[in-house]
């Protein structure tokens, strides 16, 4: 039970930080200009963003079916 909030912890964190890397290169220069050009972000910022909402998500679901499990 304490591994799985543990890791469900972790994936947020994780989730965080990897979306907050993701925004940081979004508003940089390069990918701005890259954005204007080709109407999208580099691969790298998206894979921020994806994986980055993805464990975010991950660990918001393990915290609350741990909690839900113990009522």
């Amino acid at each position: 039970m304490i591994n799985n909030r543990i890791l469900a912890i972790v994936l947020l964190v994780v989730g965080v930080l990897l979306l907050f890397f993701g925004y940081q290169a979004s508003e940089s220069l390069g990918e701005q200009v890259t954005e204007a050009v080709t109407g999208r972000f580099t691969d790298s910022t998206t894979w921020f963003l994806i994986l980055g909402a993805a464990s975010a998500m991950a660990g918001v679901w393990l915290l609350l079916m741990g909690k839900s499990a113990h009522n």
